[in-house]
């Protein structure tokens, strides 16, 4: 795996963390994870924590990105995750 890919794989992976623990759009997601598995359950627990989801984000990340990451349907979507993230901090940091 090249630099590149390295640096895209990280963007997207926490990209994809704070969008399941913290984005707006995925609260439905978060609710229903409660209220199917309870307040206080793994699961709940999994999809609230960013350090705890992130490692299966990274899970699902690593490999793709060793068997995919050359292609040119792996950098784009990757590069936008990665570059959305980067807007976000910014715009949090920068206003």
């Amino acid at each position: 795996m090249d630099v590149a890919v390295f640096l895209i794989s990280l963007g997207a992976t926490c990209r994809i963390t704070r969008f399941v623990t913290k984005d707006t759009l995925a609260a439905g997601f978060r609710i229903w994870t409660a209220d199917h598995f309870g307040d206080d359950s793994r699961p709940a627990y999994l999809v609230s924590c960013g350090w705890c989801a992130s490692i299966w984000v990274a899970a699902a990340i690593t490999p793709t990105a060793f068997l995919v990451g050359d292609t040119l349907a792996f950098k784009i979507g990757a590069t936008a995750l990665t570059l959305s993230y980067i807007t976000g901090v910014a715009s949090t940091h920068l206003d």
